[in-house]
């Protein structure tokens, strides 16, 4: 089972990276863990991204980590706000630098290093406001696995 994957130490260290993450930017982070992809990895991430209503965030900066471990397949999807910030292949990096880590069977620390990395990057584009609310779980989310 997709919940499984991670031990409950290594699932609350990702969580304090997507705190920690978010600690100084008003964008919003989540990371959806699954066995399988039943389709396309990006149409997949894109369905999940509005599912988690990742797109309601006020300024557009929300990013998704989707990862499906039994298909090794990986997408980082960003919202418009933030994609129209960040170099063009800067998604592609983070992913080529958690496929390293994956190959490593580096799981915790790939992941929590490309979360602080996307923060970031969330936060010179999007800097902590004032009067910002949290807008999204911080919490692992997992797909549902099939008998």
């Amino acid at each position: 089972m997709a919940q499984d994957f991670f031990s409950e130490a290594e699932k609350a260290e990702i969580v304090r990276a997507i705190e920690f993450a978010e600690n100084k930017t008003s964008g919003e982070i989540r990371l959806h863990i699954e066995n399988r992809c039943p389709e396309d990895v990006l149409d997949r991430a894109a369905f999940l991204f509005e599912k988690l209503e990742m797109h309601k965030t006020e300024l557009r900066n929300g990013v998704l980590f989707y990862v499906s471990f039994e298909d090794h397949k990986l997408a980082i999807l960003g919202d418009a706000g933030i994609n129209a910030a960040v170099p063009k292949n800067f998604w592609d990096e983070i992913k080529n630098q958690l496929v390293d880590s994956f190959k490593k069977r580096e799981y915790t620390r790939g992941l929590v290093e490309g979360i602080k990395k996307a923060g970031e990057q969330l936060k010179a584009h999007f800097p902590v406001a004032e009067d910002d609310v949290d807008e999204l779980s911080n919490e692992i989310s997992f797909g549902k696995d099939k008998k």
